[in-house]
Formats: structure tokens, sequence, C-alpha cells
């Protein structure tokens, strides 16, 4: 009990329910002090006032006499509780309902009836000379005291339970946070011990922030299974599709061994051995290219790239090898340079891999088509054969690591080419679209600018 009741104090919703009870409480204490002080001020200058009035109208006795009688007369209608007329004669006589002592604790007003009582409580006064005499008039500070007390019961009345129930809804709405924050801290702690398929069930009363939150680990998590689930279908897809080879090395390797036992030519055998070597160690290197393309690194050094001048430059590159194979390459590219953001290394290699591809598919077929075309803030690159072309079920899964059709598995490759352009594609932010030529394949990709 105590280490949940310390969990909740250290949780941030309460520690902030706090923090606005806290400034809330100081802004009301200053507004109600500040609006104590204005009132005070404003009733102490009423009393001044009248105070004033009082004096004024006293002034307008025609002598002392007369001052004395009136003194006497409004005596005998006013509490002395709440009004005290004094007035000194010439004669040394003290006319009103009562008389300012001094003594050692300081002044005090007295009774002149004959029981001499002091009253209680504390006046403002105002006193002057007049026909020879002394007037004094006090008036109680009684509403002003009676204004503090109120002023503390507004206090006690207002403030301290708004205090309260802000307290009580802070420790409920944290303990609903809490809450809330477990239910993401079990899903984390799922994902961490290796259950992928954990994921956040944010409820009806969630907030926004919390909503986020949650959808944020669910997203890390898809992406993560993703990310597993892709590097167990390439691990299964190298073992199937590397077991092959590893055996004919493992042959070639054999027939180098009896051959140099047996004293025959052991040239081919070796050939055999390093070519199929080869084409492993192209398989993991493209493996590793695309890996890299796959993060996202090279992004951070981007260029402008001129797209007409890089695929004029891959044609006549490829145009050898396909002359070797019987085949044209036809180009068809603007006048202008078509220029994209982007990685020239990589774009370079998207098009040797989609000529490559096209070479190696297009069949009895004599042409591949090279263009590329400017729209309106976009280039569209596209290469087209006239092979076989692929099946529309299969156009996804030939973007796959390692996929191969049926009817490739005799041809040479690996099954890496599409893969890679498909990882260069999304580096670029570009689209790719694998379209059916009739006949053939015709793969676009086409960039924003």
């Amino acid at each position: 009990m105590k280490a949940r009741l310390a969990g909740l104090w250290r949780s941030m919703p309460l520690r902030l329910a706090l923090l606005l009870v806290l400034l809330f409480t100081i802004v009301s204490l200053l507004s109600l002090a500040a609006s104590y002080a204005v009132t005070q001020r404003s009733f102490e200058q009423a009393i001044r006032a009248d105070l004033a009035q009082d004096m004024a109208g006293f002034r307008a006795a025609p002598g002392a006499s007369a001052l004395a009688r009136l003194v006497e007369a409004e005596s005998r209608e006013t509490d002395p509780n709440r009004l005290i007329l004094s007035y000194i004669g010439p004669n040394g006589r003290i006319y009103g309902n009562g008389a300012i002592a001094r003594d050692n604790e300081g002044y005090h007003i007295v009774s002149i009836g004959a029981a001499r009582a002091q009253y209680d409580g504390v006046y403002l006064t105002l006193t002057d000379t007049l026909y020879g005499g002394l007037l004094t008039i006090a008036r109680s500070r009684a509403e002003i005291t009676a204004l503090r007390e109120v002023f503390i019961n507004i206090l006690l009345v207002s403030l301290l339970p708004t205090v309260l129930i802000a307290l009580s809804g802070g420790l409920i709405l944290a303990r609903r946070s809490k809450r809330h924050v477990e239910v993401i801290r079990g899903t984390l702690d799922r994902l961490t011990t290796g259950d992928l398929t954990a994921r956040v069930a944010p409820g009806a009363r969630w907030s926004d922030d919390l909503l986020r939150i949650g959808e944020a680990v669910n997203q890390m998590a898809r992406a993560q299974e993703t990310s597993v689930a892709a590097l167990r279908q390439v691990s299964l897809d190298i073992a199937h599709d590397l077991k092959t080879p590893i055996q004919r090395v493992s042959v070639h390797l054999d027939d180098l061994d009896r051959a140099e036992a047996t004293g025959e030519n052991r040239t081919e055998p070796l050939a055999r051995a390093r070519a199929e070597l080869d084409g492993i160690a192209a398989i993991f290197q493209s493996l590793l290219q695309l890996a890299q393309v796959e993060q996202g690194d090279a992004r951070a050094h981007f260029t402008p790239v001129d797209l007409t001048a890089l695929c004029r430059t891959m044609v006549e590159l490829y145009e050898p090898a396909a002359g070797e194979q019987g085949k044209r390459l036809i180009c068809t590219l603007p006048k202008t340079p078509a220029h994209v953001t982007g990685d020239r290394a990589l774009l370079g290699q998207m098009i040797a891999n989609l000529i490559e591809n096209a070479l190696r598919h297009s069949g009895d077929a004599e042409a591949v088509d090279i263009s590329l075309e400017q729209a309106a803030g976009q280039v569209t690159l596209s290469v087209a054969d006239g092979g076989p072309g692929i099946p529309a079920q299969d156009r996804d899964k030939v973007l796959q690591r390692l996929y191969r059709l049926d009817r490739s598995r005799g041809t040479p490759g690996h099954g890496l080419g599409l893969a890679l352009v498909d990882g260069v594609v999304k580096l670029h932010r570009a689209r790719l679209e694998l379209i059916d030529n009739a006949p053939g394949l015709r793969v676009v990709v086409t960039f924003e600018r």
C-alpha cells in the first residue's frame, strides 16, 4: 500500500495537480488580500469623510454655549459605541458622551456618566479648536474590524473547500492516468521480453497525449514485428537460395580434389567453384547494399541529380552487353536536364538493375525501351521489355528479397535486382509501378519534385 501511495505521489499528473492547486491558492490569497486592502481603505476614507462632515456641521454653531448644547443634544441621540462626541468648553467643563483620557498604555475613551466606564473598540478621531474649547469627534472602526471577519469567512467557506475539491480531483485524475500509464508500461514490458504481438489497447477516457504515445508504441511494435519477420524471411530465403550454390561448390571442390589425385585438368572444376563463390559473394553484397539503402542514411547526402544525363550514361554502358545478346536499347530522353534530389550512385544502380532485369527477361524480343519524361512537378522513368512479363499476382512478390519466379530459376540472377530497385525508390520517396507491357513488363518510377 505504501509503495502504491509513493508511486502515486511521484506521478506527474498528481504533481501537476498540486502545482495548479498551489498556484490557484496563491492567486486567490493575493486577490483576497488586495480586495481586503482596497475595501478597508475605502471604509476608512468613508469614515474620515463622515468625521469631516460632522465637524463642518458643528462649526456652524454661533458660539461656545450653542456648540455645547448641540453636542449634548447629539450625544443623547447617538450610540457611543458608534460615535463619541466630546467638547471641552472654555470653562473646562466636558460636554458629550465621552472623554479622552491618557495613561501609560495610550489613549482611552471613557464615559462621562456616573459609571465612568471605558468604551471598548478602536475609533478614528478628528479634533479641532472651536470658540476657545476643544471639540473631538470619534467614529468606531467596528465596520472595518467586521470586514476582516467577513474576508476570513470567505476564505474558509470558498477557498478551502475549493482547494480540497481540487486536490481530490487531482488525486482521482492521477490514479486514472497512472492506470493508463501502467497499460503502456505493461505493453513495453511484453515487447522487451520478446512478445512482438503486444499492443496498447487505449480506453474511451484516454487523453490525447496518452493516445498519441500509445499509437507511437503500437507503430514501433508493428515496425519491429515487421522487421523481425522480414529478417526471419530473409534468413530462410538465404538458407534456401544458397544451399544449392554451396552444394555445387562442394561438388566442384570434390571434382578438383579428384582431378588433383588423378592428374587430370584442374582448370575447369576450379573455374566452376570460383564462379559459384562469386555468385554467393554477389548475393551477400547485394543484401548488404539493400540493407544500407533501407536504413535511409544516404538521404542526408542528397544532391540534385540530372536523370537525363544519368540515363544516357547507363545506356551507353550497357549497349555493348545488349549487342552481344542481339538486342537493342532504345532510349528516349528529353533534351533538357531532368533534375531530381537524390543519391547519384544509388539512382545509377537502380537504372542499371532495371536494364539488366529487362535484358535478362526480355526473351526473344529484340529491344528494351528506356524513356524519361517530365511533367508538372514530376519526372517519370520507364523501362520496358517484350518478354513474358510478370503475372499480376506475383508483382508484389518479385519486390521481396531473393524471390524468383519458377520460370526464372534457370536464368542467371539471385532475385535481388527489383528488391534493390524498390529500396532505392522508397529511399527517394518516389513511386514504383509494375505494369503489363503486353507483351512484357514495363517498370515505371515516378519522382515528385
